[in-house]
């Protein structure tokens, strides 16, 4: 098949898919040439779920282009079943069980859904309560219990704070409020009194004056707001204001949120 071709990929699991997603679309990150028509399939729980799904992706090979399968299924049935369609299959996890029960001398659960379920209620909770901090704390919204942040993220607006906080808090259980510079901040070149008190915790966020005015310009276009000519001077402003207090702080035009958020956590030492 050329290049060009819409190669068919599955991801397969016993629960929400969502690890079958990450480690799948990582590796074919590495295949950039490629085009690729995916297809989630989550809480394929028994052998005759699986069989189903293997006439599925049987269904599409017969088209005469080899699907190519992730799975994260636990289970060794359905493992076994999946196993026996006709698209090229890469077992996420029966590849290291085996190797992991060697090495801890005990032999694993077989529990479906536990990397992203309630198996740990504790830790369940910890990640929901600190999604409640982010969503009180959006943009400056509310100044209740800021002492309890444990980053606070200040950039311009639309830099890219409010997906960042609530990564932050849904994948990893951190405290993380934002707050916007705005054009009062700039003109007396000073953070917002209400953040002076916690800049150790602050972590800045800039991008590129172009990739900003085509943002803003998606919400108000036509506005002073979404000009170059303003974009430019709140990114120049904050990034000195940024280096004034010694905030550190990153470029968000061409990272994604999960990178940025590995940066915050890796810069400010929080603990996931």
């Amino acid at each position: 098949m050329s290049h060009d071709e819409l190669r068919p990929v599955y991801f397969l699991s016993d629960s929400t898919g969502i690890t079958a997603e990450t480690l799948g679309n990582t590796l074919l990150t590495q295949f950039p040439a490629h085009n690729f028509d995916r297809h989630t399939i989550p809480f394929i729980t028994t052998v005759e779920q699986a069989q189903s799904v293997v006439n599925i992706i049987d269904g599409r090979a017969a088209s005469g282009v080899q699907p190519l399968v992730f799975s994260t299924a636990v289970s060794s049935d359905v493992r076994q079943t999946l196993a026996t369609c006709r698209g090229i299959v890469v077992d996420l996890i029966g590849a290291h069980v085996g190797q992991l029960e060697q090495a801890l001398g005990t032999q694993a659960s077989g529990e479906p859904g536990r990397a992203h379920g309630l198996g740990n209620a504790a830790r369940y909770q910890s990640r929901m309560t600190a999604v409640e901090y982010a969503m009180e704390h959006d943009d400056g919204a509310s100044l209740r219990a800021l002492e309890k942040a444990q980053v606070i993220l200040v950039a311009p607006s639309r830099c890219g704070k409010t997906p960042t906080t609530m990564y932050l808090a849904l994948q990893h259980g951190i405290f993380a409020a934002n707050f916007p510079l705005v054009d009062e901040d700039f003109e007396r070149e000073g953070l917002p009194k209400s953040l002076q008190p916690f800049v150790s915790k602050c972590f800045g966020l800039t991008t590129n004056a172009l990739r900003l005015s085509q943002i803003r310009t998606e919400r108000r276009r036509g506005s002073p707001y979404a000009s170059l000519r303003q974009c430019g001077f709140e990114l120049r402003s904050a990034e000195r204001l940024y280096e004034s207090y010694r905030i550190p702080y990153i470029n968000s035009a061409a990272v994604s949120v999960e990178e940025m958020a590995a940066t915050i956590l890796q810069k400010m030492d929080l603990k996931r």
